[in-house]
């Protein structure tokens, strides 16, 4: 069974950083997407950051420039690097992976979520 677990969340002042990592269980992601999301209460979840297996980056509007995503496939890791941090961007934040095209298993993969909280 796959597994994603996250880690590094937590609570910061606004235009603070938090660095948030994915350790995932099994060397096969190194052929996924992965990505970040978050959601908060009474909202749906929402893409932040993704990278593809090659390494191309996609960011939310909301966070590009302020927030970047890298993979090391050789540690089966993905990490959110996140800076000028502000209120809005409280939630909890999920990893995610998303399989490439044509593979049998069709399905994402998801972590447990790590909250962060961003609050004077």
């Amino acid at each position: 069974q796959v597994q994603l677990v996250e880690s590094g969340g937590g609570s910061v002042q606004p235009g603070g950083s938090l660095r948030l990592s994915c350790q995932a269980s099994d060397s096969i992601l190194r052929i996924y997407a992965m990505g970040w999301y978050r959601q908060v209460p009474g909202k749906q979840r929402e893409l932040v950051a993704s990278v593809s297996s090659e390494g191309t980056t996609n960011y939310a509007d909301f966070v590009r420039g302020r927030f970047t995503i890298s993979r090391d496939n050789a540690e089966n890791m993905v990490v959110l690097q996140m800076s000028s941090l502000r209120p809005e961007d409280t939630a909890v934040y999920y990893c995610n992976a998303h399989p490439p095209v044509g593979w049998p298993r069709q399905y994402d993969y998801w972590g447990q979520g790590t909250q962060v909280t961003v609050s004077s």
